[in-house]
């Protein structure tokens, strides 16, 4: 235990080391199937599904991807919001062998371009409003097959027939698509042949069940490759932390994007584990969150940061009932002690920090929700079967308790590797450890803190952002000559997006012209929300732009306004 002394902080309810099945993610849900056939496993604005449902409708979904020429092996592409078919087409990609590609909705032609070549998806299952973006690229990418599927296919009457209308007024298009060709419609896909479990042989330890995109120091996004062991392993950790779960008892809020990785395997893959009930929310504004926590109840309620901020600040919170929640991880940006203190007395629940990467499945480490030791501005201490260390950067030797360095993670949740990138690859994973990138250290107790980031990634309303990409995009800008983005202190966001821009010579250039250019290249949560012109960058004398320079400058100003504030 010297080298691990965290366990000593664990409960009895939590043991350190876990027995795992080795049953792939499908297989999953037909167990729970077979379980729980009348259980409700989806509620979606009034809808409602069974496990037995779900289960037969991804089997037909199954059915027809492979009907289409989808083989072992072959990229599938999911870009749909927190719905039934998001479920329903993750589950039945699985059964047709196919790795699932999950794409943000929110991307721009350019982003869904470069997912779509690099991981040499076949076929893309989308919204409706987002079949004209996907047809525009179409031609530069492998894609040969585009499923439509529309909101109201899953909503009770008569919200189904008054959908339309206010998705029309909302996105000021409506799309009309028909099911024929290379175009399909996920509502006649669902009216056809239930076909039999296809029965694929899966490789627990090396069959690649997601392909997770994610940024890198570069900023081009990369393919996670998540094993069906790696998704498998964290959710079954997750389970064994939160001890106190009812298996079929519980209703889980789902707030959290499906196609981000946190969503996928604490909403998505956990509720299928134990037989729960999932309340899906696809988009999770404050008075949405809080009327269906009041009228649905729900038990477990994973989120961001952002979510909560935006909940305890919501000008009447008194008037809801949010007893019914017991337990919240937060993920994705760090959480604000204040956050988690306001949040627990309004619902008398139990809030903690947890911390993970897309390379592992994604939660490494948390604080404990209900016995034991929680510490304030700590990401908690490593879950069962993880194993932590923090290391020097000069030397790549473990450090002692309080020195800073790169957190390093070894574990069954730790990813296979980067998508046809060996290199990169080979200098996150050595000797089976992840190397996170992120420095931090580790106090005498066992338990972590994170300081600082290698990487110089943003976190903006839990989403990662990768400055290279922006500043890509802005150098394609004709009036540019400098750029450089960084994060900047946000209270609500926890960071914001601030561009730093030196104009060419005789170049004139305003902010909304960036915005407006920025917006038809990047994700709305990309694109930066400051702009400061600047005659020049502050450099290296090899030239190099000294972003962590303009970043302490920005702290600085932060704290001068807060000051005078005070």
């Amino acid at each position: 235990m010297s080298n691990k002394p965290w366990l000593k902080h664990y409960p009895a309810e939590i043991s350190p080391n876990l027995d795992y099945e080795e049953i792939s993610l499908q297989q999953m849900l037909k167990n729970t199937a077979e379980k729980y056939p009348e259980k409700i496993a989806i509620h979606f604005n009034g809808k409602e599904l069974t496990y037995r449902e779900l289960y037969e409708s991804a089997l037909r979904f199954a059915g027809y991807l492979k009907m289409i020429g989808i083989e072992k092996g072959d990229r599938v592409a999911i870009m749909l919001p927190n719905t039934p078919q998001s479920f329903i087409s993750f589950y039945g990609i699985l059964f047709a062998g196919g790795i699932v590609v999950q794409t943000n909705p929110m991307y721009t032609e350019r982003e869904i371009a470069f997912q779509m070549k690099d991981s040499g998806a076949k076929t893309i299952i989308a919204l409706d409003i987002l079949y004209p973006r996907i047809m525009k690229v179409k031609k530069e990418t492998d894609l040969k097959h585009i499923i439509v599927a529309k909101i109201k296919e899953y909503l009770p009457f008569p919200k189904n027939v008054v959908y339309p209308f206010i998705q029309k007024k909302q996105y000021g298009i409506s799309v009309k698509v028909e099911h024929r060709g290379d175009t399909h419609l996920f509502s006649n896909i669902m009216k056809g042949p239930m076909m039999d479990d296809p029965l694929i042989k899966v490789n627990f330890k090396e069959d690649i069940a997601i392909l997770q995109y994610t940024g890198g120091t570069t900023g081009f996004p990369k393919g996670v490759m998540l094993t069906h062991q790696n998704l498998a392993s964290n959710t079954r950790m997750c389970v064994e932390w939160l001890y106190k779960l009812k298996e079929g008892e519980e209703v889980i809020l789902g707030a959290l994007p499906l196609f981000h990785v946190y969503g996928m395997t604490t909403v998505m893959i956990l509720s299928i584990m134990q037989g729960n009930k999932v309340v899906l929310i696809p988009k999770p504004t404050p008075d949405l969150l809080l009327k269906t926590i009041q009228s649905q109840r729900p038990t477990v309620f994973p989120g961001a940061p952002t979510m909560y901020i935006g909940l305890i600040n919501y000008p009447d919170i008194e008037k809801y009932d949010l007893s019914s929640i017991d337990s919240c991880i937060s993920g994705s940006a760090p959480l604000p002690v204040e956050v988690q203190n306001k949040f627990e007395q309004l619902t008398g629940g139990k809030l903690v920090e947890g911390y993970g990467l897309t390379e592992t499945s994604p939660v490494t480490h948390a604080n404990l929700l209900w016995d034991g030791k929680r510490v304030k501005g700590s990401i908690g201490i490593p879950w069962p079967d993880t194993d932590a260390e923090i290391r020097s950067l000069e030397t790549d030797e473990p450090l002692p308790p309080g020195e800073v360095g790169e957190l390093v993670i070894r574990g069954p949740q730790v990813m296979k590797g980067y998508w046809n990138r060996p290199e990169e690859t080979k200098q996150t994973l050595k000797d089976g450890w992840l190397y996170t990138g992120d420095m931090g250290y580790m106090d005498e107790e066992g338990y972590f803190y994170i300081v600082d980031r290698k990487k110089d990634m943003i976190i903006a309303s839990g989403f990662n952002i990768y400055p290279r990409e922006i500043e890509e995009v802005f150098y394609e800008h004709p009036a540019v000559q400098e750029v450089v983005v960084v994060g900047v202190p946000d209270p609500y966001r926890g960071e914001t997006v601030k561009a730093f821009i030196v104009l060419k010579e005789g170049a004139k250039a305003t902010e909304e012209e960036f915005n407006e250019f920025a917006r038809k290249h990047l994700a709305a949560y990309k694109v930066p929300r400051l702009y400061e012109f600047r005659d020049e960058l502050p450099k290296t004398t090899v030239g190099k732009i000294l972003r962590r320079q303009l970043v302490e400058e920005e702290k600085k100003k932060q704290q001068q306004l807060e000051e005078k504030k005070a």
